[in-house]
């Protein structure tokens, strides 16, 4: 796609042409960063996955903002004269959307949308967006309109609705309204709020039924004994490739940011004879809105509820360490950093160098270079979650009596038998279990 280069007040402006029939939304970036801000993001860094995330919305990105401040303006997120240069960029270059790299405050977007006269919306909102384009099954879709009520409706005023029938957008996928402005259609924002929290509450109660069937389901395949393996990691580095690759699971894989939401769980067979459930979850991103941890509670459980993290990380991409931390903290951030990890260092396909993948390997305490799209390095991937499994086992000696056959049947088929001897008073085994059967045992130790 032809592309010119300008500078606009010390901006970086990509004008691109797209055909008259798409009339995506021209957008702006804007990402400002404080001096005492820690992250292991370069603002350059995280502006260039904003600008990804606004082409999967299927805007028309004309450029980017940046500024480094001393401090946040509590106001306007950036500088006055930042404002004034952006309302001049608006005017100039026709734009229909600014989106910023941060969460803005209710009162910084008001401030922004009254100054710039466009719409404004930011990384929460753009995410938030694609989620609710990508939602396929009515849960997908609850916990998306539940994320989307709570981010809103802080934000109800009548000069934000007036600027969101303004803003146009498709009818199509998501209904009007444009970006960030998708999923609850504009005549239910614009309703009071008591009608706004009831439809709250009734998501959070359907939501509540999800995750308690859910549960069940767990308890159901806990008793069938299959450990769970739960495919972690940041979006776009290839889990679902790998999950196919690995299972035949032929579930939907493409270069784009969160192409999967809902779980899905196939079953895969070991060399040793034994089986385990792989469980394809959400991808991770830097800033993960908060409403949407809340909302993906049910689904993000079933990370918490498994045996061990099989973590896909890109090693192609120029900021795999950053992904890494990002992956690592919202894993802390619901309760799973515990968990057993294997690392899959994806897309060496990729890689000039194979040398790359094994230095990076390096940085890992369980790791393995494959590539998922060229199916290399599974066998190496397998063995070695054969083996983490193995170390979740625990050695114990039994005496189990003959009127209970059933507990030797659980050791059959999901432990390591050592040695098995038929005695007076049972059968004696020695051996290995999964650590969450030794308790079925508690009364036949020996």
């Amino acid at each position: 796609m032809p592309r010119r280069n300008e500078s606009t007040g010390g901006s970086s402006i990509a004008r691109e042409t797209v055909s008259v029939e798409a009339k995506p939304e021209r957008a702006l970036l804007v990402g400002a960063r404080a001096r005492a801000t820690g992250t292991a993001w370069r603002l350059q860094d995280s502006l260039a996955e904003l600008a990804q995330l606004a082409r999967t919305a299927e805007m028309q990105v004309i450029g980017q903002l940046q500024q480094q401040l001393s401090s946040i303006n509590p106001a306007t997120y950036i500088g006055a004269g930042k404002v004034r240069e952006l309302a001049a960029l608006v005017e100039e270059l026709g734009l229909d959307t600014v989106v910023f790299d941060d969460v803005l405050s209710p009162n910084q977007q008001r401030n922004l949308e009254t100054a710039l006269r466009v719409k404004v919306i930011d990384r929460t909102a753009l995410i938030l967006d694609i989620f609710a384009r990508h939602a396929r099954t009515r849960e997908g879709a609850l916990q998306v309109e539940l994320a989307q009520y709570e981010y809103r409706l802080p934000r109800l005023t009548k000069a934000w609705t007036h600027l969101a029938r303004q803003s146009g957008g498709s009818a199509g996928r998501g209904g009007a309204g444009g970006v960030g402005l998708r999923g609850p259609g504009e005549t239910q924002l614009e309703t009071d709020r008591r009608v706004i929290g009831q439809r709250i509450a009734q998501i959070r109660r359907e939501l509540e039924q999800v995750r308690r069937h859910r549960k069940q389901y767990r308890r159901r395949r806990a008793r069938r004994g299959l450990p769970v393996v739960s495919l972690v990691g940041y979006t776009n580095a290839g889990k679902s490739t790998l999950l196919n690759a690995l299972t035949d699971a032929q579930v939907l894989a493409t270069d784009r940011l969160f192409a999967t939401l809902d779980p899905v769980t196939r079953r895969l067979e070991l060399p040793d004879g034994k089986a385990v459930l792989l469980t394809d979850t959400v991808g991770f991103i830097q800033k993960l809105p908060t409403e949407l941890v809340a909302a993906f509670r049910a689904t993000l459980e079933e990370i918490n509820e498994s045996e061990l993290l099989l973590h896909v990380v890109d090693v192609t991409h120029p900021n795999v360490r950053e992904q890494v931390q990002t992956v690592q903290a919202v894993l802390t951030e619901i309760g799973a950093n515990r968990k057993p990890v294997l690392v899959a260092l994806n897309k060496v396909d990729l890689l000039g160098d194979p040398e790359q993948a094994q230095e990076i390997a390096r940085h890992f305490a369980n790791a393995v270079a494959v590539s998922a799209l060229e199916e290399r390095g599974l066998e190496e991937l397998i063995d070695a979650l054969q083996s983490l499994l193995a170390d979740q086992m625990q050695r114990i000696e039994v005496c189990v009596p003959y009127a209970e056959t059933e507990l030797v049947a659980l050791f059959h088929e999901h432990g390591v038998i050592e040695y098995e001897r038929h005695e007076a008073e049972g059968v004696r085994i020695s051996g290995r279990v999964p650590h969450r059967y030794v308790g079925r045992f508690e009364d036949c130790l020996v």
